[in-house]
């Protein structure tokens, strides 16, 4: 019992800086609460492809993963994203502010190339805006194949920092049946103001301060719009965030300012293992340039890699992005220019999230690259999938939208409430009826399993955002019949050991190890019901099959950790170790056998049936 306790205390102490903090006192204890007990919208997309063509069933999946990524970064855990048909997706956000959701999961969802000009690591302290000062003595250029609008003198800002930070391990480079590589082509050097947007223009711009940071990287000169540099101060990128973050600076707003290809941004992502903040210049290239994307393992080092092919737009932008990156940045990078490090990476970000952030190692003008890195196939397929999605953006028209009244809701769940609570008081009438003093434990067990059912509720609500429905408060009302279900096997076995004419004491023992075995038996199959129901369902059924699968590992914990220790402290005291006939372990009331009973089958047994007791042959020696 030590453990249940410890286990409520512990719901209790991780709720408590929510429920007591100023300002929560209206939320303490509360259960969110779904689309059909609350208002909310629902609203069917069309989805089309950018040749106006119905999309696959890649495309269709891809683009619910996206929408379904949107929302609940927006807190509505208990929005529902569902496809119908070939071309249709039918969103249902509960609660207030689902019309601007809304707006939200109907934008479309880009991929875009740019540059990396700001990075700053998770946990560092800084607040200046800049990261390498401004000015650059030495001149670092590279030859290289430059595509045309890439040339002539190029400087780098090699102002070193003396921290080190982990690099990204992805790179990109020419394809094997690209053009040459810069190395084998005429000598060429590509200043700054080759790529548009990416100057690197050593003055800095009206917003940037000339204080350099140990812990941002990059160049702040590069960053022309001043609310960008506000917004990336602002930003606070924790690890694995990739929704959340965007409601810091406001891009969780339609429309998304992350799509917009013609503005700096800030971004969230992971770099190389390190997680962290940018500042991406302008998009050079789109994901629609993209023609294919796929994963394979390269034949020179046997390793993961992916590999992109553009279209011919997209390989000219792609070729001056790569030349302009390649000749500034790289070779200061290799002298040991830590900033420089990060401005020859292209950041490539899916929904405003960066995907992967790839050094570049050569001018790649031909539109075919590599992708490398110490990728596992899973990781190389996860991106390959995420380049073939910007490959192929989906657009979304609104066919129609729909504002929901919880009041047909709130009817059914005050019926299912008024049921749940009928059927719960006949279950604590039968108990006492029945099991007499037993029916303490039992209801004792109900009560211990409805408390940390209802805190694990409200810890997902206040923490995982999670809603309930009435398909959930279903799974919640049949967890009472699983847990009396649980009890009732044990009680029987006992009583089975006490009609056997064992001591209860010794009986609570054997009784459980009878029992234990059907109850994990039972509980197991409740929950892998529970789990396919979950897996294989879509819509409200999934809320029945979430709260039944919690509430049956609930049950487990009660019937382990409090109902069997407590029939063992019950069995020690005189009311039910002497057997009292209201304790419901009367052994006369069970009709329990004797022992001298007990003595007289056991004889019987090693005799034979028709034996004739000693007793009664030594009174009559004559027999019959």
């Amino acid at each position: 019992m030590l453990l249940v306790v410890l286990i409520v205390a512990m719901l209790v102490g991780i709720l408590g800086p929510k429920l007591f903090s100023p300002g929560q006192w209206d939320h303490r204890f509360k259960v969110g609460l779904g689309l059909d007990l609350s208002s909310g919208t629902q609203v069917t997309l069309q989805a089309l492809t950018d040749k106006k063509k119905p999309p696959s069933a890649d495309e269709m999946n891809a683009a619910v993963s996206v929408i379904q990524s949107r929302v609940n970064g927006t807190g509505n855990s208990g929005a529902e994203v569902q496809p119908q048909g070939n071309s249709l997706l039918v969103v249902t956000v509960p609660g207030k502010g689902s019309a601007q959701t809304i707006q939200l999961v109907s934008s479309t969802a880009l991929l875009m190339f740019r540059q990396v000009l700001l990075f700053e690591p998770y946990g560092a302290t800084s607040t200046a805006t800049p990261a390498v000062s401004p000015s650059a003595s030495p001149s670092a250029s590279a030859s290289g194949s430059a595509s045309p609008g890439a040339s002539g003198s190029a400087q780098a800002s090699p102002s070193a920092s003396s921290t080190s930070t982990a690099k990204t391990s992805a790179k990109i480079v020419p394809a094997a049946t690209s053009s040459p590589s810069p190395s084998t082509s005429a000598s060429a050097t590509a200043s700054g103001s080759a790529s548009p947007g990416a100057s690197a223009s050593t003055s800095p711009s009206p917003g940037a301060s000339s204080s350099a940071s140990a812990t941002t990287f990059g160049n702040a000169s590069l960053v022309t719009d001043k609310g960008v540099m506000a917004l990336f101060n602002k930003l606070v990128c924790k690890p694995g965030d990739t929704q959340k973050w965007k409601a810091q600076v406001g891009y969780d707003q339609p429309p998304p300012a992350y799509n917009n290809p013609d503005k700096q941004v800030v971004a969230c992502g992971n770099n190389g293992g390190v997680w962290g903040k940018y500042v991406l210049d302008k998009a050079k290239v789109q994901g629609k340039q993209v023609t294919s994307a796929s994963a394979g393992l390269s034949t020179t080092s046997n390793q993961w890699q992916v590999n992109l092919t553009m279209n011919g737009s997209g390989a000219a932008a792609f070729g001056a992005l790569t030349s302009h990156l390649y000749s500034t940045y790289y070779t200061a990078a290799q002298s040991g220019d830590q900033n420089a490090a990060y401005l020859d990476q292209v950041a490539i970000a899916l929904d405003g999230n960066i995907v992967s952030a790839p050094e570049i190692q050569g001018a790649i003008p031909g539109g075919n690259a590599q992708i490398t890195g110490s990728f596992t196939q899973q990781q190389a397929t996860q991106l390959q999938n995420e380049l073939k999605f910007g490959a192929l953006p989906l657009s979304f028209k609104t066919q129609t939208v729909t504002s929901v009244s919880a009041q047909v809701g709130r009817n059914q769940l005050d019926a299912g409430l008024v049921a749940a609570a009928i059927g719960l008081l006949l279950v604590v009438l039968y108990s006492f009826f029945y099991y007499r003093g037993l029916g303490l434990v039992s209801v004792s067990s109900l009560l211990i399993a409805g408390l940390i059912t209802y805190l694990a509720v409200v810890l997902l609500s206040l923490y995982q955002s999670f809603t309930l429905s009435l398909a959930g408060i279903a799974g919640l009302i049949v967890a009472i019949g699983i847990t009396a279900d649980s009890f009732v096997v044990y009680f029987e076995r006992l009583r089975d050991e006490v009609r056997e004419g064992k001591q209860l004491r010794p009986a609570v023992e054997s009784g459980w190890k009878r029992a234990r075995r059907t109850i994990l038996v039972s509980d197991t199959v409740s929950f892998l019901a529970a789990l396919l129901l979950y897996y294989f369902a879509i819509g409200d059924v999934k809320g029945f099959a979430y709260t039944l699968g919690l509430t049956t590992l609930i049950d487990v914990l009660v019937v382990f950790a409090f109902t069997k220790p407590m029939v063992t402290l019950l069995a020690g005291t005189r009311f039910f170790g002497n057997g009292h006939p209201m304790s419901g372990l009367d052994p006369a009331r069970l009709g329990a056998r004797t022992p001298w009973r007990s003595s007289v089958r056991r004889n019987q047994v090693r005799r034979g049936p028709d034996a004739t007791p000693r007793s009664t042959a030594s009174r009559n020696p004559g027999g019959s």
